[in-house]
């Protein structure tokens, strides 16, 4: 193999990398004077990511000029499809695979994890979030029911958290109350669903009157918001409940029996928001949160252009994250699919946290509380209230994270609950879009997946980014992405001339035995 790379973007450790282990790079003007360009998961790159000018580029271009007729044998790029892969040989080196749309979008992910079950018997619903496509006319009524029952589960949750203190602010006057018939409802609902994950509805006919009409329905919603979202936030502590003690008796049961079927349950909070998301962006962009009915459908409606292609997505957000001084954050861990039959995965061992600019909050539902992508918070000051222990630069090592962990007693949990559970997440996602991807040889791709804490420490996958930023944002993603773009070379090149080469901080978590793969009803992105 003659040793000649290509790349397209601001990648100077992969350049570097290259050249160490003898490669000859054929330039090309946009290589050699390219501007900083913008990474697909996050902001522009940084000069960090351009700073590879060289003292000898004139030497270089002599060397480069030499190969110019020359096949590439190595191609990097930041878009996949800055290469047609159907044109390459057999024996040329590419870092994207086709279609991986199919799990990189959020459309995609939404889809296809409800497939899982065809490849393994893990539940989707213990680690993704659940997800709708409002574009679908049957995914949005299914979110719909499931907004109605999240808000019947929500008043349950209420009432059972305000016991204690409504005993101390019975005697507080003007405050709405909690109907003996609004809570018959919520507990309906409830046992209907019990019912149905049972199986024991399946008599129920198409002429059996529905648990609630829709009337009976919009008048529940609007008492629910004025009794949650309301009393939550104002001064009247809380609401009265008719029948108090009979009903928390039944809330703490019907909750109990709902927490063994229901793996979402602890995360879903007592407010009912939800993230809107459009299904094939990035960064962040177009990104809401909203907790009323009438404003998440209002919001998807405006646009009918994504209606119409099923680019519109809402998910359950996760309203009881693990918190860091009372501040959200999430983790963005890499990993690396070398061959996706037999498929192969390699998970790196160093991740990091991206926080939150404000202290978290459900009294409002602004992205800068909510949403941790860099993208958006580089460009927010932080809050003169958040605590003192969050760095000014919004990130954290994982070890910075596990000594946080350790000062409270749960470093332990790090190894046998978050690790874990995010390489479940990640290898079950692959799985179910196996059958969907271009399977050709010589071509591996590093992702960047994105994951929230419940406050038990369950790792929850948010998404996964194709060409994940490798921009020196933070002193913490300097070094980082410096190791994790060595460790690839690693693992994709040193590891073909040597099968026990050193391959970094990359662990190889996952290899299939090869396979013809199952018919399912997956959603491909080209």
């Amino acid at each position: 193999m003659h040793k000649v790379f290509s790349i397209q973007g601001p990648y100077p450790v992969i350049r570097a990398g290259l050249r160490a282990r003898g490669w000859i790079e054929q330039r090309t003007q946009r290589s050699k004077h390219h501007a900083p360009r913008r990474h697909s998961d996050e902001g522009r790159a940084t000069s960090n990511d351009a700073g590879d000018s060289d003292d000898n580029d004139g030497e270089l271009d002599e060397i480069s000029r030499l190969v110019r007729n020359e096949m590439v044998y190595f191609y990097w790029t930041n878009r996949r499809d800055a290469i047609n892969n159907n044109s390459l040989q057999k024996e040329q080196i590419t870092n994207h695979f086709a279609k991986a749309g199919s799990f990189t979008t959020k459309v995609g992910l939404c889809v296809n994890l409800r497939n899982l079950h065809w490849f393994d018997s893990a539940d989707p619903d213990t680690f993704f979030p659940r997800c709708y496509r409002l574009g679908a006319q049957d995914e949005k009524q299914a979110f719909i029911e499931d907004y109605r029952r999240t808000a019947c589960t929500s008043l349950l949750k209420y009432i059972v958290e305000r016991e204690r203190d409504q005993r101390k602010r019975r005697k507080r006057r003007s405050r709405p109350v909690v109907l003996s018939k609004m809570m018959d409802s919520a507990l309906k609902v409830c046992q209907k669903y019990l019912e149905s994950i049972e199986h024991r509805d399946i008599d129920t006919s198409l002429e059996t009157p529905q648990t609630l009409t829709k009337e009976e329905w919009a008048e529940f919603i609007d008492s629910y918001n004025l009794v949650v979202h309301l009393c939550v936030s104002s001064l009247s502590g809380g609401a009265e409940i008719e029948n108090s003690d009979h009903f928390v008796t039944c809330c703490k049961a019907m909750l109990q029996r709902l927490a063994e079927v229901s793996p979402q349950l602890d995360i879903d909070g007592i407010h009912n928001i939800w993230i809107i998301k459009p299904g094939a962006m990035s960064r962040g962009r177009g990104i809401k949160c909203a907790k009323r009915l009438d404003q998440i459908l209002r919001l998807v409606d405006s646009d009918p252009t994504l209606i119409t292609e099923s680019k519109w997505v809402v998910q359950k957000y996760l309203e009881c994250p693990l918190l860091v001084h009372g501040t959200k954050f999430d983790l963005r861990q890499w990993f690396l699919v070398t061959d996706w039959n037999p498929l192969t995965v390699w998970f790196y061992k160093k991740c990091y946290l991206r926080f939150s600019t404000q202290p978290y909050s459900l009294d409002t539902l602004d992205s800068s509380v909510h949403l941790c992508n860099n993208s958006i918070q580089r460009h927010l000051r932080p809050s003169k209230q958040r605590h003192r222990g969050i760095p000014a630069d919004n990130m954290w090592s994982d070890d910075q994270f596990k000594s946080f962990l350790s000062s409270q007693g749960r470093e332990a949990q790090w190894h046998t609950v978050v690790v874990p559970g995010m390489k479940k997440a990640v290898i079950h996602a692959l799985q179910t879009t196996q059958d969907l991807m271009e399977s050709r040889k010589n071509t591996f791709e590093l992702y960047g997946a994105d994951f929230m804490l419940g406050r038990n420490l369950l790792p929850w996958l948010i998404e996964i980014n194709a060409s994940p930023t490798m921009a020196h944002s933070t002193p913490v993603t300097a070094r980082l992405c410096t190791a994790v773009q060595e460790d690839t070379l690693r693992v994709v090149l040193d590891r073909r001339a040597d099968r026990t080469a050193n391959t970094g901080d990359f662990q190889l978590i996952y290899r299939q035995v090869r396979k013809s793969f199952p018919s399912s009803s997956g959603y491909s992105i080209h």
